[in-house]
């Protein structure tokens, strides 16, 4: 992935967006879908144009069923905002969960790289923006993109290794348990060595079935995200 120079973070944040995801509202999908059905009745005054008529009915009628499902079929989140966690010994690797809520198991969690000490200090000193990368196997032509295995890691522009997706087992349980009534914040866990701990509140959005992202809330509304995440087929 080349990296996206820009004249600021945010400049960088939104051309990173416009290159990946399209955004489109729901309002917008269903005015096309009814802008495309409408050519289907004016090619009632042709009687010469049956079988054009049927070709247009059913493109129509398969595109309307696909806006139904927009977002049920794609992730297991019922919602736009999850709750993200990250955390992991001061020298040890980073992880990345996220949630419906805090007593559900993660839909998505992976182990990055990079140190955690090294993350929280990039973190520290500006925006930081995490995208994940994976390569689309012809194998696993339905898998959900929140089901790949191994992912290319670059933060803010800059290549650092491969995260793995992880399966949350009694250790991962037990951090996300002992922060659970944490709603925001970041500390150290007592009673467990130096395990840091990031939470907040993250912003689903879906570009497609292959390209997502998760963006930090800020709990005043204030300014653009200081932790952005994207999730990337190419």
């Amino acid at each position: 992935m080349k990296t996206i120079m820009a004249k600021t973070p945010q400049d960088s944040s939104f051309s990173f967006s416009r290159r990946y995801f399209h955004w489109k509202n729901k309002d917008d999908e269903m005015q096309e879908i009814l802008n495309f059905t409408s050519k289907s009745e004016d090619l009632k005054t042709f009687p010469n144009s049956t079988r054009a008529r049927k070709k247009i009915s059913v493109l129509a009628i398969s595109k309307l069923r696909a806006a139904l499902a927009l977002g049920r079929d794609r992730s297991p989140f019922s919602s736009g905002r999850v709750v993200g966690t990250l955390f992991g010994q001061r020298r040890g690797h980073v992880r990345f969960a996220f949630q419906e809520d805090f007593k559900a198991a993660p839909a998505f969690l992976v182990e990055l790289a990079t140190p955690t000490s090294a993350l929280v200090k990039e973190m520290a000193s500006g925006l930081v923006r995490v995208a994940l990368e994976c390569e689309k196997r012809a194998e696993k032509k339905g898998a959900k993109l929140l089901e790949e295995p191994v992912w290319r890691t670059y933060c803010n522009g800059k290549k650092c290794g491969y995260a793995m997706r992880r399966e949350c087992g009694p250790e991962e349980w037990k951090v996300l348990n002992a922060v659970g009534p944490i709603s925001m914040g970041a500390g150290v866990i007592p009673g467990d060595g130096e395990m840091m701990y990031m939470r907040a509140k993250f912003e689903r959005v879906v570009g497609s079935k292959d390209s997502e992202a998760f963006y930090m809330m800020n709990p005043d509304g204030n300014g653009g995200p200081e932790l952005s995440i994207y999730l990337l087929r190419v």
